[in-house]
């Protein structure tokens, strides 16, 4: 391990103030909270359903085009949730997220994660200050570098901030299987303390090798593309859950297919997008009960097939 994850690790020493940050206010809901898991490097108890912003968080200024995505960040933190992903590359969802948690009182109850998708140091430290500046936070919980672009540059500069207290964690991610092999070699280096990738009924090829990589290696895992850009959705539609899917706690499609994705111990937390209070509570329910062993896990998948 080098030294930026020596640094990191004795970062652990600072664990109880920082597990403290987004966890304050989701944690007084005993009743209705999710359930959380322990990403081992990052000293983390992360919430296993989050949010993600991409199209969903891109809108105006306007009260009305922004009044249900402050019922969906007010009802992701009263459920025991926290976890919000965002990006530049996802238009105005950053400044959006940001107006919203300061204006709501969020930011100490939220776990917020983005991105640095440009090439250059200069490029590089601009859009984070960028990100920081929108997103109206002190610092930042988890800079991922997207895609792996120039990842060896912008870890320079995320040590920097690191170091500064700016930022939290950092992260890599992709979207696509393609780029696995490469996101393996990065992981391997022990530079980062989460991994955030596709992974769902539709897209199983993360379950080969990366995700038991990133369970060695201790790494927080965010999967992205839950519901495969929705193309599960019309594989169900007007089709009944199966009777036996009570077994695991599940009452949704929705919820079928994540909590199929949580079935897999090594991954950390699963961040579907939304724009509705209805979605989100649907979603938050699949991080709630029991969840698919491996032998249930294998006939979810037998069903999905034979609709």
């Amino acid at each position: 391990m080098n030294t930026f994850g020596s640094a990191r690790r004795r970062s652990l020493g600072l664990i109880a103030g920082a597990l403290a940050l987004p966890f304050v206010d989701a944690m007084a809901q005993p009743t209705s909270a999710i359930d959380a898991r322990f990403a081992r490097i990052a000293g983390e108890r992360l919430p296993v359903v989050g949010v993600g912003t991409y199209q969903s968080f891109d809108v105006g200024a306007a009260p009305t085009q922004r009044a249900e995505l402050k019922e969906v960040l007010r009802a992701l933190v009263k459920h025991g949730g926290s976890v919000v992903d965002s990006s530049p590359m996802y238009g105005r969802a950053e400044g959006v997220l940001g107006d919203l948690a300061r204006g709501l009182g969020l930011h100490r109850s939220l776990f917020i994660a983005t991105k640095v998708w440009t090439r250059g140091e200069a490029a590089g430290s601009a859009q984070m200050e960028d990100s920081l500046r929108l997103l109206r936070a002190e610092r930042i919980d988890l800079m991922q570098v997207h895609n792996l672009l120039d990842w060896k540059t912008h870890l320079e500069t995320l040590r920097r901030w690191q170091a500064a207290g700016r930022l939290r964690h950092s992260g890599v991610t992709h979207y696509h299987s393609g780029a696995y092999d490469e996101l393996m070699r990065v992981i391997r280096g022990g530079e980062f303390a989460f991994a955030q990738f596709n992974y769902s009924m539709a897209e199983r090829e993360a379950e080969q090798r990366l995700l038991p990589l990133c369970a060695e290696m201790g790494l927080g895992v965010i999967v992205n593309r839950p519901f495969a850009q929705g193309e599960l959705f019309p594989r169900v539609q007007g089709k009944p859950l199966p009777a036996w899917a009570k077994d695991f706690d599940c009452s949704s499609w929705a919820q079928f297919f994540l909590k199929w994705i949580l079935g897999h111990p090594a991954v950390t937390c699963v961040i579907p997008g939304t724009r509705r209070v209805a979605h989100l509570e649907d979603n938050l329910g699949a991080g709630r009960g029991r969840l698919p062993d491996a032998g249930q896990r294998a006939r979810m998948l037998e069903h999905l097939r034979s609709l």
